[in-house]
């Protein structure tokens, strides 16, 4: 999917100092690189071409290496000398300490240094909401969808959290994790996994509206745990069949 530049996203700074133009750029073309793979528009094993992403974004090649250079410390992408650029495939098996590690995170949201959401904030968690509502009617609901929704969900709890070191870690893990959901899903009861993520941003935004963001963490934690246990149980369920795609 092709973003012009003045599409990008605005780069998010949660609670930390104005970015400078030169670093905005930079975190827009981050961010949608980054969307990118996340949502499996890059497909694992596809070359990055920094001549192509230039020519996109109508920038140098020099913050689009940038770019590669902090996907590729995130473990995003690899390069292979005198190859190129690319992104790296990822498997549940390899993810669970990533996951336990995300689950024992997402409870700090809500104790370190946590931003008091205003009723902005709360309207676009309402819309989330709302766009959760309408998939769920759709007679065919598309996984991309969904993966969007959830996507800008993360965004929104990451406006919350207030502690930037903990914001970069959790961005990190988040990165890494949300292809193997997206990968399984089709294998999963959709109907099943909109309701159950309906029911995360329902509760979540309930205890916004409370003011309680400490019970914010703990609901994440509680779904982050259940999304991990639902992948795991389809991977042996694919592994027991003999189809072998769980989590790949």
């Amino acid at each position: 999917m092709s973003v012009a530049a003045n599409e990008m996203p605005a780069a998010e700074d949660a609670a930390g100092p104005r970015l400078t133009p030169s670093r905005e750029r930079f975190e827009r073309l981050y961010s949608v690189v980054c969307d990118r793979i996340c949502l499996l528009e890059y497909a694992p094993g596809e070359r990055l071409s920094e001549e192509e992403l230039a020519a996109e974004f109508k920038v140098s090649r020099t913050p689009i290496r940038r770019v590669l250079s902090r996907l590729e410390a995130e473990g995003l992408v690899e390069t292979r000398h005198g190859v190129g650029t690319f992104v790296v495939d990822v498997e549940l098996d390899h993810m669970a300490q990533v996951y336990q590690l995300r689950m024992e995170l997402a409870v700090l949201i809500g104790r370190l240094e946590p931003i008091p959401r205003t009723e902005e904030d709360l309207a676009r968690v309402r819309a989330l909401l709302a766009r959760c509502d309408e998939l769920a009617r759709q007679p065919a609901p598309d996984q991309k969808a969904l993966a969007r929704i959830n996507m800008d969900f993360y965004k929104e709890l990451r406006a919350m959290t207030g502690n930037k070191p903990l914001r970069e870690i959790s961005d990190r893990l988040y990165h890494l994790t949300s292809r193997v959901w997206l990968t399984s899903v089709p294998h999963l009861n959709l109907p099943d996994e909109i309701e159950v993520f309906r029911r995360e941003v329902a509760d979540i935004l309930a205890a916004m509206e409370l003011g309680d963001l400490e019970a914010v963490g703990h609901i994440r934690c509680s779904h982050i745990s259940m999304s991990f246990r639902r992948l795991q149980r389809y991977a042996a369920l694919a592994a027991a069949s003999g189809t072998g795609e769980g989590g790949s």
